[in-house]
Parts: structure tokens; sequence; C-alpha cells
């Protein structure tokens, strides 16, 4: 796609011009919904980290393992803040393909990832799919948004997924953010969380960092004492605090070496865990 400025037809301005998170994180998993800026800013960052295709996708196998884990444990609920664009098998394909009577609603403040809420929304009959333009740095908007109060019953239980998304928002925001939407949600409610590590490979993510804030798409690593504090309050699941590829791994995953587990975490360099609210 072209980096000159696009519009939907609706007259919201795309900013294709800027390179967006969402759209870089989509040309990592070689999705097709990202324009010049975007491939410029993700070729710059793959040279610093070069394994960076690789985390993009332990993060995406995780966030599938534990929706389907959750579904499985009878929840129906759930609210994907930082949804990025459209890429099969999305949060509700999986929730529902446990629980076809799933209901989920997506939210992000890509004008792009509107432009493909169609797509987003597209379920089982039975289920219910919804979209939310909003941003995490102001949840109480979330909270607020009719969409959310018509496809969520907040009675029962509701999963929270923020997957590879708060490593991009300031620590003035992502703490007071995430307890906000924590407190709103019932009890029996879980939190699904993966976020950048400052510590796993410390050169590294510097690096990694500094190419983001080149592109103009500011990043704030957090290493294990600074991720945990997001779970403040809440209990792990097993296998508890780790990263995304040890948490109930895939089966290519399973039997791994102690040193072939502890290369993947450099090269993923992610902290992640799913955690229940009392």
């Amino acid at each position: 796609m072209s980096a000159d400025r696009d519009f939907h037809p609706s007259g919201v301005d795309l900013r294709t011009d800027q390179a967006h998170s969402a759209r870089i994180y989509d040309w990592f998993i070689g999705g097709k919904d990202n324009y010049e800026a975007d491939q410029a800013a993700g070729a710059e960052i793959e040279k610093v980290y070069p394994t960076v295709r690789a985390a993009a996708l332990a993060n995406r196998h995780f966030m599938h393992r534990a929706v389907r884990h959750i579904a499985q444990a009878g929840v129906r609920q759930f609210l994907d803040i930082g949804t990025g664009l459209p890429t099969e098998p999305n949060l509700h394909r999986v929730a529902q393909a446990v629980t076809p009577d799933a209901r989920v609603v997506y939210t992000d403040n890509d004008p792009l990832v509107l432009t493909h809420s169609r797509a987003l929304m597209t379920g089982t009959n039975e289920g219910r799919v919804s979209y939310i333009s909003a941003d995490v740095t102001d949840p109480q908007s979330i909270l607020d948004a009719a969409e959310l109060r018509d496809t969520l019953d907040f009675s029962e239980p509701i999963a929270l997924s923020m997957i590879a998304l708060l490593h991009f928002v300031t620590d003035e925001h992502a703490y007071p953010a995430v307890r906000t939407l924590v407190d709103a949600l019932p009890p029996g409610s879980y939190l699904i969380l993966s976020h950048a590590a400052a510590d796993l490979n410390p050169e590294q993510s510097a690096r990694l960092a500094q190419a983001y804030h080149a592109s103009g798409v500011p990043m704030e690593l957090r290493d294990r004492e600074q991720v945990l504090r997001l779970f403040d309050g809440l209990d792990f699941l097993e296998p508890g605090f780790t990263t995304p590829h040890r948490w109930r791994p895939d089966p290519a995953d399973i039997g791994l070496s102690d040193q072939a587990l502890a290369d993947r975490d450099r090269d993923v360099m992610q902290h992640a865990a799913v955690a229940r609210k009392p």
C-alpha cells in the first residue's frame, strides 16, 4: 500500500504516512494491512531485533492458548484491548470454537482497524462480536461505551486481553488503566497479558526501544517486577508468571532442554501470564 495519506470513506484520516504499532505488528506476522511507513519501521526494528517475527508469533499463540483455556473453563465473555488488524484466527474465532455463544468486544485506537471492524465482527450465530474505537489511556471511555454494555454482562466473569500492548503506554497511563479496567470486572474474571521485557535480553531490549522511538512509536520496556505490578490483587493460573512460549506450551515446545528454553526467552523477550480476579 502507498504511504500517501489515505482516508476512510467516512472521512477518517488513516494516518498512513506515520508508522503505527498495530500495523508494524501486522507486517511482522505476514499481514497485508500495512503501509510503507510501517514496513520501513518494521525493517529497521528487525535489523536490531532479528527474532522479532518469532516473538510476535509467540505472543499470538499465547493468546490463542490462553483464550482457549479460559473458554474451556466456562468464561463466555472477552474484552480485547489493542486488538490490532484481523489475523485468523482472531480471538472470537478461538473462543467461539469452544463456546459458540461467546461474546467479544474488540478495542483499538488505530483508524485502520475501524475500517476492518466488519471482518472482526463476523462470528457465530449464537455469539456476539462488537468493536469500540478507543484508547487504553482513557479506560473509562471503554467502560462507558454503549457497545461494551450492550455486548457484555458485567454480572458474569469477563476475560480482559491485553496482548503486547502496554509497552506502548507510559507508566502514567498503564498502571491506572489496568487498575480501572480490572476493578470494573466482576469476581472470577481474568487478565491475559504479555509485555516486552527489559530484563531478559537487556542490550537487545534497549536497541529495540530505540528503533521504535526512531520510527515515532514510543516504547516503555519494563522488567519482571514492573510487569508483576500490573497483576496486583490477582491470582496467577499455572504455570504462573512466565514467558509466552512457556505458558501451557504448544506440543512443539514441550520437552525442550533448559538451554533451548532459555534461548527462546532471550529471543522472544516477553513476560506473560494469565491471572484470575478473586
